[in-house]
């Protein structure tokens, strides 16, 4: 469902929430409360006026209607006093569940993928998240599709000369709840046939900067936690940022000089949320590939947030499901700054996050707090990625002929030197180039 604006705002519909605490997960990172509070900003994000919420703790799912019957008439009698227009469950439903809870509650029934989804539809602006965000959608609503068509079923053919059907018209004919379903189907393979152009697209894109040895470090993190504000702060890109769930859908990249003069590719991606629907992860293969296949990972908490280091799991476990494994991570403690209520120097505010680094240390080799905002520690972290790149590079000791300043230029964009000096055969340059630009100074070695 995707929300137009008009000149005359309409009413927001009213949504009550539903949670359900599992016992098997009584002990994890998120329990019913924290996860119906991020499921409230998530309804906000997506213009609900959250009007209620109803919990309720089970050992399992109910089978038909996820929650109890119980639960489900409490919540029907609320309806009398506290009116709503839909029900958000804050888990994925089955097909059947939704169905028979939009029976029994007589009211629109949605999960919490559809929400997340329907947010995405509002925030894509490009060509491809437009894509990505349709696949996902058609993907997850061709299973709901309801018999609320079949009143509309059309026999295929008409009556023979004794009241039969004509000859090679007999049959059920074809509902149009089947003729519905075979249309998404084609559209379904119709985008994923767009889709693969654009992944082959990226495919050739990163196989040109691999031969650049341009070095790519991708920004991850879980929604709202600053990414696009750090992008900004780091290359001036522009892109916008605000203090709501997946304001940034579509990927940016944008260069970046080190201090040394070597360039990198920064690379910002989707926020991450927990119960990240599967068909997102899916459709949103092309964009993810960036992150698998980046030299380092930049991942940005909000240090702020109750459930910073949830957050941070949650991030950790997305990145296992997509094969994210070996490749080297920064870890940025954003909004150091808002750490305290009153003007305070930087180097006060670094020491409040102590705890939470020891927290996350574990998660990440390396940890960084910063202020995207107020471009606290941000040299400091260019410096702590370049030493995480400079890991994976090749030492160099060259003579570059005069001649060939053109090398001379390369090593400066993408390698770090240590030593230049000029010599009566050329320029020496003693330094690290990615493993990509080695080859072609092979022939120059001392």
């Amino acid at each position: 469902m995707t929300r137009e604006t008009t000149p005359t705002a309409l009413p927001a519909e009213r949504a009550i929430l539903v949670g359900v605490q599992l016992a098997k997960n009584a002990t994890g990172a998120w329990d019913v409360t924290d996860s119906l509070a991020e499921l409230a900003e998530l309804a906000r994000t997506a213009g609900l006026a959250v009007v209620g919420t109803a919990t309720q703790r089970l050992n399992v799912p109910r089978a038909t209607h996820f929650i109890g019957k119980g639960k489900m008439q409490e919540i029907k009698a609320l309806h009398g006093t506290v009116p709503y227009d839909v029900v958000i469950f804050d888990d994925e439903l089955s097909p059947s569940q939704q169905r028979n809870l939009e029976r029994d509650l007589d009211t629109k029934i949605l999960d919490r993928t559809g929400l997340i989804l329907d947010i995405f539809a509002q925030r894509a602006r490009t060509r491809e998240g437009q894509l990505q965000v349709e696949l996902a959608q058609y993907e997850y609503r061709l299973p709901r599709l309801t018999r609320a068509w079949v009143h509309l079923s059309r026999q295929a053919g008409g009556a023979g000369a004794r009241g039969g059907v004509g000859v090679g018209l007999r049959g059920p004919g074809e509902t149009q709840l089947e003729v519905d379903r075979r249309r998404i189907r084609a559209r379904i393979q119709h985008l994923k046939r767009e889709l693969e152009e654009v992944r082959t697209h990226r495919r050739l894109h990163r196989q040109h900067r691999q031969r650049e040895g341009v070095p790519v470090v991708a920004i991850v993190g879980y929604t709202n936690a600053g990414k696009s504000t750090l992008l900004n702060a780091l290359t001036n890109a522009n892109v916008l940022a605000e203090d709501k769930l997946f304001v940034t859908l579509d990927p940016t990249t944008r260069r970046v000089t080190l201090t040394g003069g070597q360039e990198l590719l920064l690379s910002d991606t989707v926020g991450f949320i927990q119960k990240l629907p599967t068909e997102l992860v899916a459709a949103f293969r092309a964009t993810l590939e960036e992150v698998t296949e980046a030299d380092a990972i930049l991942h940005i908490v909000d240090v702020t947030h109750p459930q910073a280091v949830a957050q941070s799991q949650t991030v950790g476990q997305v990145l296992r499901d997509l094969g994210v494994v070996d490749v080297p991570m920064v870890t940025a403690l954003n909004k150091i700054d808002l750490l305290v209520t009153e003007d305070i120097e930087e180097a006060e505010a670094l020491e409040q996050v102590t705890a939470l680094r020891q927290k996350l240390q574990g998660h990440s080799r390396t940890t960084m707090p910063i202020s995207a905002l107020r471009g606290w520690g941000l040299t400091q972290l260019l410096e702590t990625i370049g030493d995480v790149l400079l890991t994976d590079m090749v030492r160099m000791d060259v003579v570059v002929p005069f001649q060939r300043g053109d090398l001379v230029a390369l090593f400066h964009q993408r390698g770090v030197i240590d030593h230049e000096e000029y010599t009566a055969h050329g320029t020496r340059l003693l330094g690290h180039l990615p493993r990509q630009c080695a080859p072609r100074y092979r022939a120059l070695l001392k």
